[in-house]
């Protein structure tokens, strides 16, 4: 790797699990992108709507947004995901790590950290490259629910 792994830029393939035939995209992010950033920025390129919790599962340590309320309710114990950069938490190529949207719904997606590279010059981040399939509507029960509905359609 040349730089500092802040400057570097992350190139992610992102994959709705369980989606048959897969749900998938692959974008690139700067290094120094917060998770809760991170997260936003997958809202958008999974069609999302940002209208639920989240999580990030990063070596077994949660990331998300805490909840003193929220948390001690339901015992989650979440690293404050404003504050925690990409690169700090993720520091290899080919490492994996679980992104979970809606706890309800639980679309849970694998994150593949498929090459860290140095930025090019002028480029802009984020930046989706590639995708495949639309994403299930909010709220519609999950992958299985999702199945579910296009049976129906």
């Amino acid at each position: 790797m040349v730089g500092q792994a802040n400057e570097m830029e992350y190139q992610l393939k992102v994959t709705l699990k369980e989606s048959k035939p897969l749900i998938w995209r692959r974008l690139q992010v700067a290094g120094n992108v917060t998770l809760h950033r991170l997260h936003l920025i997958l809202q958008d390129v999974m069609g999302w709507t940002n209208s639920h919790l989240y999580r990030f599962d990063i070596g077994g340590i949660q990331y998300s947004i805490p909840d003193p309320v929220e948390d001690a309710f339901n015992e989650l114990h979440f690293v404050d995901s404003r504050r925690m950069k990409l690169s700090k938490v993720v520091t290899r190529e080919k490492a994996t790590f679980a992104y979970e949207y809606d706890f309800g719904d639980s679309w849970e997606h694998q994150i593949l950290v498929e090459k860290i590279l140095p930025p090019e010059s002028g480029a802009q981040y984020p930046v989706c490259l590639a995708g495949k399939r639309a994403c299930p509507p909010e709220d519609c029960g999950g992958i299985w629910g999702y199945d579910e509905l296009l049976e129906t359609i």
